[in-house]
């Protein structure tokens, strides 16, 4: 693999905090959903530069509506010789011929708007492709599937709670159309705790909070890409609230190292919360990168309104406890890398 990848420093990373984890790889077949998104590509470029690394052997099925478009997105993980591709959509694909012993399910619509104006799309492209993709793990004669779930199941997070934890109880108004997101993934949960029971696949859920990193959007709902977009334009940096929102931010290379630990290492059915415990208001995220790129103005929309601010933040315990898991690259550190790599690839 060359040092050329401008990842290279972010995929050595991962596999220094992988490198036993990969033997069990060798020689196999996996079979990856959602391949071509920000999830998606993180779990690529680990794979292909653990596989030539390692000299794994391994091959990558990818499913994808539209594989041109991602050859020219990531022309480079495209051709590669361990990754081929399966047209179809997640709801209705045809099963792959051939067997694979590892199912990642990272394949989700996680538009707001969408969320917004067609919660029954939502739901249906959630629960319907995971159960979809249960059945063609059983048929293929996987022995492991990672769903990639959300904090959303939890519903709105209490401003008395700091960190959300595993065992917290809440979850969406099902009242509400909008929490489509929120509820598919918590059915998606479900599916796999049944399939598991029924049938003995080794089910791994990863509830995935908020990132940062390459292959981020910059351009919809993720509010630190439009921090990060706004930079680079050199224009102020707009917050369109009123900055008092906390999140807290894994870098994608911190997620990658999580997803393949929780698929390989993580117990069966056991939920685990994926993302940093580093909360912040976003007042104080924007001011990370308005310096990181220098200086530049972060403007605001709107004012406190003296409520309790609102907090997506985790706690990550079973992470750390079970599988020795944590936030390697702190928030500066990862907000510097994503912009760095943006600037190369000008």
């Amino acid at each position: 693999m060359t040092k050329l990848n401008p990842l290279a420093e972010d995929l050595d990373h991962i596999l220094a905090h992988t490198e036993g984890l990969w033997d069990e790889l060798r020689g196999q077949r996996i079979f990856i959903t959602g391949g071509t998104g920000f999830f998606g590509c993180w779990l690529l470029e680990s794979f292909v530069w653990a596989n030539e690394t390692l000299n794994l052997d391994a091959e990558a099925l990818v499913l994808s509506r539209n594989p041109d478009a991602f050859h020219k997105k990531a022309p480079h993980l495209a051709s590669n010789a361990s990754i081929a591709f399966h047209v179809g959509d997640v709801l209705d694909y045809e099963s792959p011929k051939g067997s694979f012993s590892h199912v990642i399910h990272a394949a989700t619509e996680s538009s707001t708007r969408l969320n917004e104006e067609n919660p029954l799309t939502m739901l249906d492209t959630i629960v319907q492709g995971t159960r979809h993709t249960l059945d063609f793990s059983i048929a293929c004669g996987a022995k492991k599937f990672l769903l990639t779930s959300s904090g959303a199941v939890y519903g709105k997070q209490p401003p008395e709670i700091s960190h959300l934890p595993e065992e917290y109880p809440g979850a969406p108004d099902p009242l509400i159309p909008s929490s489509a997101y929120g509820e598919g993934k918590r059915v998606a949960e479900l599916l796999c705790a049944i399939y598991h029971k029924q049938h003995g696949l080794e089910t791994k859920i990863a509830r995935c909070f908020a990132f940062v990193g390459p292959y981020l959007p910059l351009d919809i709902h993720f509010a630190i890409g439009n921090f990060i977009a706004d930079g680079l334009r050199g224009s102020a940096i707009e917050i369109k609230g009123d900055g008092t929102p906390y999140r807290s931010y894994l870098h994608a290379a911190d997620l990658a190292i999580w997803l393949w630990t929780i698929l390989l290492r993580g117990k069966t059915c056991q939920p685990y919360n994926v993302g940093s415990e580093d909360g912040r208001p976003l007042r104080d995220v924007a001011q990370v990168v308005s310096k990181a790129v220098g200086n530049s103005d972060v403007k605001m929309a709107g004012r406190p309104n003296n409520q309790p601010p609102l907090r997506y933040v985790p706690k990550t315990a079973p992470a750390k406890l079970d599988l020795g898991l944590r936030a390697f690259i702190g928030l500066e550190d990862a907000v510097d890398r994503t912009l760095k790599f943006h600037l190369k690839a000008r």
